[in-house]
């Protein structure tokens, strides 16, 4: 069989690291059948094949554009595949050959998310009309779905009216290979984090709101700070504006993106990850964060209790007030303890990379005997 991966958004953060250990441990695992890894240009030439049966193809239309939906077809036609995998929801609605789509959460439904959201107002609309019609299209044309949460897997029935026997769901994985790694300290106060972007529907706003309210009442702790960690763009440069307006530039901290090295670090010496976002489709940080033995404070949403469990903290994502409260309780708390360690290492453990290939090769084999 011969397979193809839509592996244009390797570089990005979350989808990224999907398509990184996709690739990596469908490498290990599969002994049989042939790979064409779709790249960026960017990457095409630094991008070293797992083996004689893997072969790459420099793709350079960008996502969720009118040139993908021209282009991608006929460069998979050309490759003649027997399967494409498309991590993301940006399928090509006019390939006709068999396909496997990896949907990480419908967000775009729900709140304005992405560089979509700097447009004029009825081009945004526009915009995400197109992503829906795209998505409607594409679900239908699949030979199989990918979900990677239950909670997804229950977003596209609800919206899109997929029967639910035609959606796999197949849960992302942390890197247990990091757990007994122990990084130095680099930031030097004490500190609560958060690792991510910062489109509107991470809830950022509200963190920081609710961090202020905390700060401004421990008077003896004015190092305490709140770490940001993500790309200097666009959403994290209108948050400086809003940490301005709310007296905290000494409080907060823009790490700007860090290196797996430096997130190690970041996990394993925070008082506590923070993660207050109002939806998400799995939420890998929070469970990174616990094989590392942070402890985890997240929003009370569905998909928060379906991956972490009793291991995580809620709070209401819509309160500063309930954030700020959190705060204090964790930071009256002693720090995790050793003994707690292996218990938090152990479920983060349950996933795994290596199950979510070993699970999508199943997806792969049933797909082609459609």
């Amino acid at each position: 069989m011969r397979i193809g991966i839509d592996a244009r958004l390797i570089d990005e953060t979350g989808v990224g690291r999907y398509v990184r250990n996709l690739i990596s441990e469908v490498s290990l695992q599969d002994k049989t059948n042939e790979y064409v890894v779709f790249l960026p240009p960017k990457r095409f030439a630094e991008f070293l094949l797992p083996n004689v049966r893997w072969s790459k193809v420099s793709a350079f239309p960008h996502w969720h554009t009118l040139s993908e939906q021209m282009v991608m077809p006929k460069l998979l036609d050309a490759s003649r595949l027997d399967l494409v995998h498309i991590p993301y929801h940006n399928p090509p609605l006019m390939y006709r050959g068999r396909m496997v789509i990896t949907i990480h959460d419908l967000t775009i439904l729900h709140f304005a998310t992405g560089k979509a959201t700097t447009l004029p107002l009825p081009l945004y609309y526009l915009k995400r009309l197109a992503y829906w019609i795209e998505l409607w299209i594409g679900l239908r044309k699949a030979t199989g779905i990918i979900a990677v949460s239950e909670t997804t897997k229950k977003e596209i029935v609800d919206h899109f009216h997929i029967p639910s026997d035609k959606i796999a769901v197949t849960y992302e994985g942390v890197d247990t290979a990091l757990v007994d790694i122990f990084k130095k300290r680099i930031i030097q106060h004490p500190y609560f984090l958060y690792v991510g972007n910062a489109y509107p529907h991470k809830n950022i706003e509200t963190l920081l709101e609710g961090f202020a309210l905390f700060i401004h009442s421990l008077a003896a702790q004015q190092k305490l700070k709140l770490v940001l960690v993500g790309s200097d763009d666009f959403f994290y440069r209108r948050l400086k504006t809003h940490v301005g307006k709310l007296s905290m530039t000494e409080s907060v901290m823009f790490f700007g993106p860090a290196n797996d090295a430096q997130l190690i670090s970041l996990y394993q010496h925070a008082r506590a990850f923070v993660f207050p976002s109002r939806m998400e489709g799995f939420g890998l940080p929070a469970l990174e964060a616990l094989s590392l033995g942070c402890r985890v404070c997240v929003s009370d949403i569905p998909v928060f209790h379906e991956i972490l469990g009793d291991k995580a903290t809620y709070f209401d994502q819509n309160s500063a007030h309930a954030i700020a409260k959190t705060l204090g309780h964790v930071w009256s708390e002693r720090r995790v303890t050793p003994e707690v360690l292996p218990d938090f290492r152990k479920f983060a453990g349950t996933y795994s990379w290596q199950k979510m290939a070993r699970e999508t090769l199943d997806i792969y084999e049933r797909s082609t005997r459609i």
